[in-house]
């Protein structure tokens, strides 16, 4: 009975806490055209203190979409150009020395912001990758001999384009597992087309006020991580990431020869750390079915190793973890 009390409590909390989901929306809505699934992945990166790995074609507004919510959160934003010379200094910063002092100074990077968009990230070289990904994982970076801790909130959004192969350095696997999403973003439909054409020409784009603080973020954090996850919704995603690892026992016999490595123990705990922050933007304090399946494609398609076979017949990681949602039974 304690159980239910405290669920209704935080229902409630979330109800008071939450104003702010619409009004990112929204804001988001008056500079962006559609893309209400890129904004909804920014949103649960955010309450879960992750990072999102976007893939799309160029055009499609990436740039604009964590720029526009660092305004709207009236937070730091810094944009780092990925390029084949980039240095691991050009992002987390470097000793200069200084004449005037006789000694040296910590000149600190672009990595020290809220947001921080690294754009094209399969351009530069395996070292400042993993500089960026270790700055990613410990929110902390050594210059010298110092060390400093990275704001808070702290996302990083980084793209790929997926049509260009030269002169790119695409992320090992074991890189992309640390993005608690990748989400895959695609075309506008006609009518979204003609509302970008319509607000582009009028060579002004519509003014976004801030809407709430960075603290107020960590707060609705601190609230994500008291949603409710039942042990039959555990189960399920535990069963979802199994699936990856063993799919014959799970009636999957076809992709035995599709699957070369499953998810990790890494996907289990991004499942339901973005269940709950899905639950979350629905104003809901406990985690059900659909909340898991809602972010399972985003969670788990950087997470799947696919084999030879499954490229020869042009079977993707979504193909595969749709297969496994339609066969996994449902609490």
């Amino acid at each position: 009975m304690s159980e239910i009390v405290n669920i209704r409590e935080l229902n409630d909390l979330i109800a008071s806490k939450s104003n702010f989901v619409s009004m990112i929306r929204s804001g988001m809505d008056r500079r962006i055209v559609g893309q209400k699934h890129l904004v909804d992945s920014l949103l649960i990166a955010l309450l879960c203190n992750g990072h999102v790995l976007l893939e799309g074609v160029p055009g499609l507004a990436k740039t604009l979409a964590i720029k526009t919510l660092a305004s709207l959160v009236d937070a730091k934003y810094n944009r780092i150009q990925f390029t084949p010379d980039l240095l691991p200094a050009d992002v987390i910063g470097t000793l200069i020395y200084s004449v005037k002092k006789e000694t040296f100074e910590v000149k600190k990077g672009p990595i020290f912001a809220n947001f921080v968009l690294a754009d094209e990230i399969n351009r530069a070289p395996a070292k400042v990758q993993s500089a960026l990904l270790e700055a990613m994982q410990e929110r902390q970076v050594t210059i010298g001999e110092e060390t400093f801790k990275l704001d808070n909130p702290f996302l990083v959004m980084a793209t790929q384009n997926p049509i260009e192969q030269e002169g790119t350095y695409p992320l090992p696997e074991a890189q992309t597992d640390r993005f608690l999403l990748k989400v895959v973003i695609g075309y506008p439909n006609k009518e979204e087309e003609k509302a970008i054409i319509r607000q582009n020409i009028s060579g002004e784009l519509q003014p976004v006020m801030p809407v709430l603080h960075p603290s107020e973020i960590i707060e609705a954090q601190k609230i994500v991580e008291k949603i409710y996850i039942d042990e039959k919704i555990e189960n399920y995603i535990v069963d979802l990431v199994f699936a990856t690892r063993e799919p014959s026992k799970f009636g999957l016999k076809d992709l035995s020869g599709i699957i070369s490595y499953g998810a990790s123990p890494r996907a289990s705990i991004s499942l339901a750390l973005a269940s709950r922050a899905y639950a979350f933007l629905q104003g809901r304090g406990y985690v059900i079915p659909e909340d898991v399946r809602a972010v399972c494609h985003d969670v788990m398609r950087h997470r799947i190793g696919l084999s030879y076979e499954a490229e020869a017949n042009n079977i993707g990681a979504d193909e595969v973890i749709t297969a496994i949602l339609d066969k996994v039974q449902v609490p």
